[in-house]
């Protein structure tokens, strides 16, 4: 009986082989918007690239994906091996492939953001030594085409704000009402009614309000609340619309 299956001769393998060699070769990179809120202001990790081209400005971080390597997988090494973040929020944004988008070498980057919250993270194990925060409203022009990924980012994370509970990735485990509506105001980049959003927020149920209060405000102090993932995934199950 002949076989089913016919296996491919040494010749085949080294035309495909050959086949493939004549394509272009590019890179493909990560880039990584990793947005932090301070309790007041949204801002932005950025750092001074340190080789050439455009030596010494300031960049997103990023690295080249690996032969082993999915995009996620990259996205989430690059963040980790350069600042010790893990176990953060990090989304797909959208891909970058215009030719000279770097004058290196012919690169495509595909983007993600990352959502933390800046008082909750060390950055212990970060090895960038000109790593800095900005106010996302102060940050400095970057390279290549940065700027674009970013205000993509942007863009993206006020829709993601306004029909997803992601702000509270921006937070403290414990936070007040107050830092609340402050986050949702910078990411939004405009002044909310203070009773409307409260009666808002309330409206949705997915707060635990705690026995706690923040002393540093005033001298009543203010009641620290919880976001529950229980509740919501409660909550989406039944059928909410998230909405702020």
């Amino acid at each position: 009986m002949k076989p089913l299956i016919k296996l491919a001769s040494k010749e085949e393998d080294a035309k495909e082989l050959q086949y493939y060699s004549k394509e272009d070769q590019v890179l493909l990179a990560v880039d990584c918007i990793i947005f932090g809120f301070d309790k007041k202001n949204l801002k932005i990790l950025l750092v001074k690239r340190d080789i050439e081209p455009q030596k010494n400005r300031w960049s997103l971080i990023g690295g080249f994906l690996k032969k082993s390597e999915n995009l996620d997988t990259a996205a989430i090494r690059v963040l980790q091996r350069l600042t010790g973040l893990q176990h953060v929020y990090l989304e797909q944004l959208n891909t970058y492939s215009k030719i000279d988008r770097d004058p290196g070498q012919r690169t495509i980057s595909v983007a993600y953001f990352a959502l933390i919250d800046v008082a909750s993270h060390s950055f212990d194990g970060i090895q960038i030594d000109a790593a800095q925060w900005f106010n996302l409203k102060k940050s400095p022009q970057l390279v290549f085409d940065h700027n674009e990924m970013v205000e993509d980012a942007i863009r993206r994370l006020k829709r993601r704000a306004l029909t997803k509970p992601i702000g509270f990735e921006l937070l403290p485990e414990k936070f007040t009402m107050r830092q609340l509506q402050n986050l949702y105001e910078s990411i939004l980049d405009k002044k909310l009614d203070k009773r409307n959003f409260i009666n808002k927020v309330n409206t949705l149920n997915i707060l635990d309000k705690l026995y706690e209060k923040d002393m540093s405000s005033s001298r009543k102090g203010s009641f620290l609340y919880q976001f529950d993932a229980i509740k919501y995934q409660q909550k989406l199950d039944e059928g909410l619309i998230f909405k702020l």
